[in-house]
């Protein structure tokens, strides 16, 4: 085939096969990543037949990692990461830990080196970001407490992952890589300066780029045309990657990353998301289908313990303790559950590592092969992993008395105290949930002086509204215990500030028997809820969009009304 059709070859082909097989996985009720990679595996030149050109689909792919990256910097948040930070922070670099020795151990039986154990152990230790997201958004559940505390956790992943990628390639040498390196100055120099030039790119985005980029896109949005807003994103992600890796020194997934970064703290954070979304998913599939031609099917066959024992660490191994870990900080077993079962894949940063290791002449092509087979494993199996969290914790709770022991131990913050007073427990409002709208209700009622108790399953939120003096208890409010200690049967109204419907009637269910007089309160984004909860009749219900609506609607309308008739003396012939 001539060279000068190999692009859109490789293009073809590849886009293709991952349509079919991404949509024969996905009636298969598997990720259509699955399908990606498998795509990836028959066009490689480890099959028979075509043979896409690997070179032009690396380059690809390295647009798909920046926009991947993009991506993930889009949905990072300051504030939600803060949020999370006792359990997130340390959860995170200890199971990275755990998983990393675990991996460095079998690498260590396997004969390997000190750099290609590591290399291996970190690669199976960071869960991917997209296969996450997507998990958490088909179930219901991203927005919720237990999906922050996930994404918040693969966050604090990325981030440290990122450092990784910029002290490998100086610390190659000391770790037996074989590729040649310049001859260079001290170690200590090197990675000096490269954290310098590091630390330099970061604060130039957080202190300039906040500023410009914002202001260039509003530039841009002012022509009015949406094809150049969306050229304006991707020019801004990919001109930022590469200026990052040309200026700074710096890889293509921190430029990325900053750049998304950036965009996540703007105005224009949502409509950035959305308009380049189509082009970062078709990049997305060819940064799977390139990945997929880098692995040899042969090693399933040459090295099936190795292959079983890679998948082991990933499922078992990181999710034991992850979960370990949650439940050790006094959170819930269903969040311990939830939590390691998002972390129980391996993604893009995994190959990202895999493929700077080999490289470098750290890792093995085995190791890497091992790699994306315990990826493709992983990912495939990640849906049915979190369809057991439901079904296993409440087995447990049925079989292990260490569970129900932990699912009764005392928690100061499962509690009230005592010195709250008794008078303020007397007709007040029981408030579940304390984001974005229970915020501003709470505001509401205490510049009103109306008392309210806080009912919240974030740990550290109830920790910080006690020491703000704010009555407040920790855990779900459709287990009946934390109704109970709110006083919910002294409550005059119960007010549900959580978008979660599903267990609205058992909180309803329990304010009531326990106070049948008591008014509720509910909110949704779904209409469709909306009118199934009003004719339960389980209590009053606002509908996000109705509420806007109406608001914007009396706002329009009150600026038409007719000006209030005055008094005019009557006229006389």
């Amino acid at each position: 085939m001539p060279h000068d059709v190999s692009l859109i070859a490789t293009l073809a082909v590849g886009f293709g096969l991952a349509l079919l097989l991404g949509f024969i996985a996905d009636r298969l009720r598997l990720p259509a990543l699955v399908g990606y990679l498998l795509a990836g595996i028959l066009i490689g030149p480890a099959t028979p037949g075509f043979v896409a050109d690997v070179g032009i689909a690396g380059q690809l792919a390295e647009i798909g990692v920046m926009l991947l990256m993009f991506g993930v910097g889009l949905h990072f948040s300051l504030e939600d990461l803060l949020a999370v930070r006792r359990i997130a922070l340390p959860g995170a670099v200890v199971q990275m830990a755990v998983a990393t020795l675990l991996g460095m151990g079998m690498a260590a039986l396997w004969g390997w080196n000190l750099g290609a154990g590591l290399i291996f152990g970190l690669s199976l230790s960071v869960a991917s970001t997209v296969v996450l997201l997507k998990a958490l958004e088909t179930r219901g559940i991203l927005e919720t407490v237990n999906g922050r505390i996930a994404v918040g956790w693969l966050v604090v992943e990325d981030l440290a992952m990122v450092v990784v990628l910029v002290l490998l390639p100086p610390l190659a040498g000391l770790l037996g890589g074989t590729a040649e390196v310049e001859p260079s100055q001290p170690l200590w120099r090197t990675v000096g300066l490269t954290l310098l030039q590091v630390g330099a790119f970061v604060a130039l985005m957080l202190l300039v780029g906040r500023r410009v980029l914002p202001w260039l896109l509003w530039q841009v949005a002012g022509s009015g045309s949406r094809e150049l807003f969306t050229l304006g994103v991707i020019a801004a992600a990919v001109s930022i990657a590469f200026g990052a890796a040309q200026l700074f020194g710096v890889s293509f997934a921190l430029g990325a990353f900053f750049a998304g970064m950036v965009m996540r703290e703007s105005e224009f954070s949502h409509r950035a998301a959305q308009e380049s979304l189509p082009l970062r998913d078709a990049f997305a599939v060819l940064f799977f289908v390139s990945v997929g031609m880098l692995f040899d099917p042969s090693v399933l066959v040459e090295y099936p313990l190795h292959v079983l024992g890679v998948v082991a660490v990933i499922i078992v191994g990181k999710s034991i303790a992850a979960a370990a870990l949650v439940i050790a900080f006094r959170y819930p077993l269903n969040t311990a559950l939830t939590v390691a079962a998002s972390l129980a894949q391996i993604g893009e940063f995994s190959f990202i590592l895999a493929g700077l290791g080999m490289a470098l002449g750290l890792l093995p092509a085995a190791g890497q092969s091992l790699i994306l087979a315990g990826a493709l494993i992983s990912i495939a199996a990640n849906p049915f992993v979190f369809a057991t969290v439901r079904p296993a914790g409440k087995w447990m709770l049925d079989n292990w008395s260490v569970a129900r022991r932990l699912a009764l131990r005392a928690d100061p913050l499962t509690e009230l105290p005592m010195s709250t007073e008794r008078d303020f427990l007397e007709g007040q409002v029981v408030l579940v949930g304390y984001g974005r709208v229970g915020r501003r209700i709470a505001e509401a009622l205490q510049a009103r002086d109306i008392p309210y108790v806080v009912a919240e399953q974030n740990r550290e939120r109830v920790d910080q509204l006690r020491k703000s003096g704010v009555a407040a208890v920790f855990g779900d409010a459709a287990h009946p215990a934390v109704l109970i200690q709110a006083h919910i049967a002294h409550a005059a109204m119960l007010v549900v500030a959580t978008p979660k419907t599903i267990d609205v009637r058992k909180m309803a269910e329990t304010a009531r028997t326990l106070n049948p007089g008591i008014e509720i309160i509910l909110r949704t984004h779904s209409e469709d809820d909306a009118e199934l909860l009003a004719r339960e009749n389980i209590g009053r219900v606002f509908f996000g969009e109705e509420e806007l609506a109406k608001g914007m609607a009396g706002h329009v309308v009150a600026r038409f009304a007719p000006a209030p008739a005055t008094h005019r003396p009557a006229q006389h012939a």
